[in-house]
């Protein structure tokens, strides 16, 4: 039941089921505000304040509490201010500490303490990679609109410059890009943008915006560009997707030609090759021919010079053999009674000799030297009868 219940022990017994004395003393919980009390003269103690309270409360015990307060208020106020004074610095992390607002030290990695408020720190990752994406229209050198989406990726390598030199140096370089990029885009041509170019660009890119980076004194290094796939604006995407097959069936038109032309061009060298190399072959041998002809008579001259009769004779027999072998016809001689020729013709044979001659004819040149040398024999066969007829 309760401790207060009728006819519960309410007279002997508190809350806590502790025995009232007579004495008013009591079991159960301390008293809070004679905790308090303890601990007050506790502190008045260790801060040189009375030993003893007046009767009335008053005079050296409220001094001794007001002194007592000030030094829980001081040692309150050094804790804070040392909390704050100490810090640390990760091996990723640099601080820049100013003193009076001057800049006074760049601080690496450990435990490190500096004096507020005459001192104030920056502490930065300067080995993180930070990156950013922005996305633009722009203009190329065709006078073409294209979208173009990259990514910077950045860090910061000099503290000192990134907290004292600009104001809030990553919105400048954000701003430093979108002049690079408008320059870059503005001298290239479409085609290059959309396709292969665009590595070149991104070095491009860089290039200039580290340099930017460096003339502002930023402390920021640009680690990498890359530019995405470019496309044109969705308001003319169905126009530029035309365009763009337009100069696919170009291209492909173009490849055709060239590869017929590869194929027919060669093979037109060739023959206009074959044909002055047949050409220079047949002019050699005509003139090998011709010098061998001249040769061979500058020598039959020499041997007719010789012996008359006999070359005379021989060129009569070989020129006669040379032209018989090659026809068809049969000459019959007359008898010694002095009947007259008869010409026989052996139509079968003649038929047959028709028949190879057409499958094997006479040049032209054999043909005309066949023709001199018989002229020359019988020349030469006449040439007694005329001797005897002239004497």
């Amino acid at each position: 039941m309760a401790w207060n219940e009728p006819g519960g022990n309410s007279n002997n017994q508190d809350p806590w089921g502790g025995k009232r004395r007579n004495n008013g003393d009591r079991k159960g919980p301390p008293d809070l505000d004679e905790a308090f009390r303890k601990l007050q003269e506790s502190l008045n103690g260790l801060f040189g304040g009375g030993k003893k309270r007046g009767d009335d409360g008053g005079g050296p015990g409220r001094s001794g509490g007001f002194g007592g307060l000030l030094g829980i208020g001081l040692v309150v106020l050094a804790a804070v201010w040392l909390y704050s004074a100490v810090y640390v610095v990760d091996e990723q992390e640099q601080a820049v500490v100013l003193r009076f607002g001057k800049y006074y030290e760049t601080v690496g990695p450990g435990l490190n303490i500096y004096f507020p408020p005459i001192d104030k720190k920056y502490m930065e990752n300067v080995t993180r990679e930070r990156a950013y994406t922005k996305q633009g229209q722009m203009l190329t050198e065709d006078e073409n609109i294209v979208e173009v989406p990259l990514t910077v990726q950045y860090k910061i390598s000099n503290l000192q410059d990134f907290v004292l030199s600009v104001d809030q140096p990553e919105i400048s370089l954000q701003h430093a890009t979108d002049s690079a990029l408008r320059h870059v885009v503005g001298s290239t041509a479409m085609d290059q943008v959309l396709t292969e170019g665009r590595e070149l660009m991104a070095s491009e890119i860089k290039e200039r915006l580290q340099r930017f980076m460096d003339t502002y004194r930023t402390g920021i290094t640009v680690t990498q560009v890359n530019v995405q796939s470019a496309a044109a604006p969705r308001e003319v995407q169905e126009a530029f997707d035309d365009v763009i097959r337009a100069r696919e069936d170009e291209q492909r038109s173009r490849n055709q030609a060239e590869t017929y032309a590869n194929g027919v061009v060669p093979e037109a060298r060739g023959q206009a090759q074959r044909i002055l190399e047949d050409a220079n072959g047949y002019r050699d041998e005509t003139v090998s021919r011709a010098k061998g002809e001249a040769d061979r008579f500058t020598k039959l001259v020499a041997e007719y010079r010789k012996a008359p009769e006999v070359t005379r004779q021989r060129l009569y027999l070989d020129t006669m053999q040379e032209v018989f072998s090659n026809t068809s016809k049969v000459l019959v001689t007359g008898n010694k009674n002095g009947q007259s020729n008869l010409l026989y013709l052996p139509l079968d044979k003649m038929i047959d000799s028709s028949g190879r001659s057409t499958s094997t004819p006479m040049s032209s040149a054999a043909a005309t030297s066949n023709e001199a040398n018989a002229r020359a024999a019988a020349d030469l066969q006449q040439q007694p009868a005329r001797t005897r007829e002239s004497r």
